[in-house]
């Protein structure tokens, strides 16, 4: 079981991602806090924790600055939620080597995810590094961060019409360099990831909201209504339609179970 600091200033937050999942369930211990975050460096410097989670509020610098303050005394992973999409900020929490950067309002499939991936974060961590190796994990690791800016990038600009080429211009990076090094990394072009991610969230959009089909389209970029339905279909197998029904039925069928 993994122990996790939840450093939280707003409580309705704090409470709404207590109750999202099972924590317990997903090898996690949470301890909140909702103090100010000097008295929240406090606590973590007193305890022993294997993550923390931060909640940026409005973007408030004290909130980025306790994340510099813990990372000069450990290399604890660090998740933040947030709700904005300013890419530039978004860069500064990159900077300090966070673990990932969840906007908010949070879906309970996205952070089940992200605990998946944290939780393997925290294994291969544990494992001995071999001396000789450390030269070519270097070089890995310096090619990864520039990748994991380029994802951050494309999540942070889903409701966007986004290219590569932007991307690699406000980087300072050739485009064909970096889609090259994208695909050697990721198995995939960027835009077949781009494709995945939006994909991705609108599902989550669909089985988890009530927004209107066109509307969960705007959210993940597309302003073309017929496109979106071609590309949703491609990609999942089904019409966004029955992927809405055909979830819904079995939530329906879950609940039923469950309190029948």
């Amino acid at each position: 079981m993994y122990k996790a600091l939840l450093i939280d200033p707003e409580i309705l937050l704090k409470d709404k991602l207590v109750n999202a999942l099972d924590w317990n369930e997903h090898g996690f211990q949470l301890h909140t806090f909702s103090e100010s975050f000097s008295k929240a460096f406090v606590q973590f410097k007193i305890k022993k924790y294997d993550v923390v989670f931060l909640h940026l509020v409005d973007d408030n610098p004290k909130g980025l600055e306790i994340c510099k303050r813990i990372r000069k005394v450990s290399k604890i992973p660090l998740l933040l939620f947030g709700g904005s999409k300013d890419f530039h900020f978004i860069r500064q929490t990159i900077r300090l080597q966070v673990t990932d950067y969840l906007l908010t309002p949070l879906h309970s499939d996205e952070l089940e995810n992200c605990l998946l991936t944290l939780k393997q974060t925290l294994k291969t961590e544990i494992m001995p590094l071999h001396p000789p190796l450390k030269t070519k994990i270097t070089s890995q690791k310096n090619r990864k961060t520039i990748i994991e800016e380029v994802k951050m990038y494309a999540h942070s600009s889903l409701n966007t019409n986004i290219t590569l080429k932007e991307i690699s211009d406000d980087l300072h990076y050739n485009c064909s360099y970096l889609g090259q090094k994208f695909k050697a990394q990721e198995q995939m072009t960027f835009y077949q990831y781009l494709l995945t991610i939006r994909m991705d969230k609108a599902k989550s959009l669909l089985a988890s909201t009530d927004l209107k089909i066109y509307e969960v389209a705007s959210e993940v970029g597309y302003t073309d209504l017929d496109w979106f339905y071609k590309k949703f279909k491609e990609h999942v197998g089904e019409s966004a339609s029955n992927y809405r029904r055909r979830y819904q039925s079995i939530s329906s069928v879950s609940a039923n179970t469950r309190y029948g």
